[in-house]
């Protein structure tokens, strides 16, 4: 008798990770349906083993877990060794072998949807490789939210992740971002570590010409959370403080 092969579900957590005051709801957030999918997943790859006990102890409270948080087996992505991209395909493999005797496994990160600007897209590449089902549920992502909220290009974007730390380099990055925007009409989103956000923000206005516009998206989903998009002369002229402990998202656009 052949076993079925269980899927790979990319469940999505919520965006308040390390955020200050209190969580919004869970049902606020997630839809129901992917709250009861996490709650029957017996086997999981997190990104950090800790926050997604704390996630399921949310689940549990709307949608009973199918069994005890002690008994789940919860198991982090490996990390990549110093100077490599990703696990050893034998690691990840290895981390799909409950889909082999027919258990769904979830893969989760510590915010918004895994293997977007998070760990897994390896994990989700070796599940491909192996034939096992890979399926995405719905939830935030913060790139997108901020996107849409953004009023820039929606219809050409790229993610480019951290800028360089170091002001020289941080610059001619930006620099470099402004031109790539305005050869192609491209939306560029970056993130920042949130004790950064000032910081950033400050680079931003410094590099950026005054005609091309910047959309700040931060605690999206939070109460409190906004999305400001100006002119870079607008915000030179009214800038605004960003909390050091709330992620946000960058966005800009060439005028």
């Amino acid at each position: 008798m052949t076993v079925p092969t269980g899927s790979l579900y990319l469940v999505p957590n919520t965006l308040d990770f390390g955020t200050p005051g209190e969580v919004p709801d869970l049902q606020d957030v997630l839809p129901l349906a992917v709250i009861r999918h996490a709650a029957r997943l017996t086997h999981w790859v997190a990104e950090n083993a800790k926050t997604t006990r704390a996630f399921l102890k949310r689940v549990d409270a709307v949608v009973p877990l199918a069994q005890p948080l002690q008994a789940l087996s919860i198991i982090e992505l490996p990390r990549p060794r110093k100077g490599a991209s990703n696990a050893a395909p034998g690691d990840l493999r290895a981390l799909l072998a409950p889909a082999q005797t027919g258990h769904d496994i979830g893969l989760i990160s510590e915010a918004g949807l895994p293997a977007v600007a998070d760990p897994g897209a390896a994990l989700v590449q070796a599940a491909h490789a192996l034939g096992v089902t890979v399926v995405a549920l719905p939830g935030p992502s913060s790139l997108l939210l901020a996107l849409a909220a953004s009023g820039l290009n929606g219809q050409s974007f790229a993610f480019v992740g951290y800028l360089p730390v170091e002001a020289q380099e941080r610059g001619v990055r930006i620099r470099e971002l402004e031109a790539l925007s305005r050869r192609l009409n491209q939306t560029q989103l970056m993130i920042e570590t949130p004790y950064r956000n000032a910081a950033l923000l400050g680079a931003l206005l410094a590099h950026l010409n005054p005609a091309t516009r910047l959309s700040v998206s931060s605690g999206l989903t939070l109460a409190g959370g906004f999305t400001r998009t100006d002119t870079v002369a607008a915000w030179r002229a009214g800038p605004h403080q960003l909390a050091a402990d709330v992620p946000a998202v960058f966005s800009l656009l060439a005028g």
